[in-house]
């Protein structure tokens, strides 16, 4: 089962998710989005389900499930 689900078509590509990822679970993926910015993927074997990413974001993208 899926740790994190990802909208990633509300990125704006900022990456503050990256940075305050302890785990080092959250990288660039190979999509980019409508409004043209890369998006981020989540590794699910590194995910703890911390919520750092979903707190650091501004845009709504991480729901912990």
């Amino acid at each position: 089962m899926s740790k994190v689900k990802l909208e990633v078509e509300r990125c704006k590509g900022c990456y503050l998710c990256m940075d305050a990822c302890k785990k080092e679970a959250i990288s660039l993926s190979d999509y980019t989005n409508k409004k043209g910015f890369v998006t981020v993927q989540v590794d699910e074997e590194k995910c703890v389900q911390c919520g750092a990413c979903y707190t650091m974001c501004p845009d709504l993208v991480f729901e912990i499930l």
